[in-house]
């Protein structure tokens, strides 16, 4: 009876998504020819993408900042990118924080960090993108929003957004909510772990014996960008940046990092039969 009335008022919030915010048809042609790793997906895929789409921006806020024009070619782009990740797990992984926030390009995040002697030190850093905990906004760079071409791993909505995910049991981590009726019986927390721990493990030992004249080299041709062995949480987003918009060269490289990936977010996009291949435990 719950199950019934909770599917009950979910296609009621659609329709009324649906009624508030459709989305014609040339904006949606226009935003898949500027995403074309959105492009490449199945038919049925992108219908239920466009949908919710039109879900996500009647649930969250969408502003600017320093005289950015706000418009729906970029709310509508950024919303697919960002409902992609979730597209089989549902935007209830998205509740409970407030909008996006817009910055024409780069913008500064205020930093304070206490060394080992006690001493505060308050520092600015530049950024293109940050996923406030709790409640707060995901805020993004428009200019780097409209780099997301897919020629390489680099998308910066669906990086912020992967943070959210991995925030929603608190901190992020690297180790996103399971749940048993999504991911059992192939996926849990210990084989997450398993996998996990052990592949960015491996990619911090790689970015650390990689000499200081080859550098530049390797920053410019690896797959996964140095950037991801800062932090688990880092490993994860930009590993969720890889898995949707260059499925094939990473299922190629981190085959079973590929099939983690796959298994959490429900989807194969390197058409591999992933899903099937993840052993049971």
């Amino acid at each position: 009876m719950l199950s019934r009335l909770t599917r009950w008022l979910d296609a009621r919030r659609r329709d009324r998504a649906l009624r508030a915010f459709p989305i014609p048809d040339a904006l949606w042609d226009a935003t898949l020819a500027k995403l074309p790793f959105l492009a490449a997906r199945p038919a049925a895929e992108l219908a239920r993408l466009r949908e919710m789409t039109s879900c996500l921006l009647a649930e969250k806020s969408f502003s600017t900042t320093h005289g950015l024009e706000l418009t729906d070619a970029m709310t509508v782009n950024i919303a697919a990118q960002a409902c992609l990740p979730v597209l089989n797990l549902g935007l209830d992984l998205y509740r409970g924080w407030s909008g996006v926030v817009v910055y024409p390009g780069e913008f500064l995040i205020p930093h304070t960090v206490e060394d080992e002697a006690g001493v505060v030190h308050e520092f600015t850093q530049d950024a293109v993108g940050q996923a406030l905990p709790g409640g707060g906004p995901v805020i993004l760079s428009w200019e780097d929003v409209q780099m997301a071409d897919g020629r390489d791993v680099y998308n910066v909505v669906i990086h912020e957004f992967a943070h959210k995910i991995d925030m929603v049991n608190g901190e992020a981590d690297g180790h996103p909510p399971l749940f048993r009726r999504l991911h059992a019986p192939h996926l849990d927390a210990t084989r997450w772990a398993d996998v996990f721990d052990h592949a960015y493990d491996r990619f911090c030992d790689r970015v650390d014996a990689v000499p200081d004249r080859a550098w530049a080299r390797f920053e410019r041709t690896s797959l996964i960008e140095p950037y991801a062995a800062n932090h688990p949480s880092e490993f994860f987003a930009i590993c969720s940046e890889a898995l949707f918009v260059r499925p094939g060269p990473f299922e190629a490289e981190f085959p079973e990092l590929y099939r983690l990936l796959a298994h959490y977010y429900r989807q194969d996009p390197a058409g591999t039969g992933a899903l099937e291949a993840l052993p049971a435990r």
